[in-house]
């Protein structure tokens, strides 16, 4: 039987983070699972670098579905689970029933990846973070080290079952390390 993955996002996931991951497992012959605060269709934006910009710039980009509620996830049917950043990391991480799933897989030892504001969501398990190596986005390192753990400057970092990226440019060994851990 083929492994399962969960991706847990919502509106405004950054497009690259959530899409690339997504066909990459299912190439791969994964089952996978996105889930949101509620079945609808998310609505996803590119985040750019721009030369008149001292931060990313952010713009519309694809629709997606979100196939299952948190509230809806046993998380022990799932083998791994994925965070792609973009904004919605800082309002999933407000769903009551999403800290017992991103635990889930912290409690039995799962592989879990996190990419830019993905960290966002990893502040809701703190005591599963302390002391663990991790890198995100530059403007999370405060909340990474909020939680107690160590913010790594380089763009992707493996820490046990914890595979941490940047930001979108990353993806190639993002995932390349995250499917080392889940196969």
């Amino acid at each position: 039987m083929s492994k399962k993955v969960l991706i847990v996002t919502g509106d405004a996931v950054e497009a690259l983070e959530v899409f690339y991951p997504y066909y990459r497992l299912l190439e791969e012959g994964y089952e996978v699972v996105i889930a949101a605060p509620s079945v609808k269709t998310l609505h996803t934006v590119c985040h750019d670098f721009e030369a008149h910009s001292e931060t990313y710039t952010e713009k519309p980009a694809y629709q997606l579905p979100a196939h299952a509620a948190f509230s809806d996830i046993n998380p022990e049917a799932f083998d791994a689970l994925i965070i792609p950043g973009g904004r919605a990391p800082e309002y999933i991480r407000l769903h009551e029933s999403l800290k017992p799933i991103v635990a889930h897989f912290f409690e039995t030892n799962k592989p879990v990846a996190a990419i830019c504001h993905g960290s966002q969501v990893l502040a809701i398990v703190p005591e599963h973070l302390a002391g663990r190596k991790l890198t995100a986005y530059q403007a999370c390192r405060p909340d990474v080290e909020a939680m107690g753990a160590i913010y790594e400057k380089e763009t992707l970092h493996v820490d046990g079952n914890l595979v941490s990226g940047h930001a979108w440019p990353d993806l190639p060994g993002f995932m390349r390390e995250f499917l080392r851990l889940l196969r």
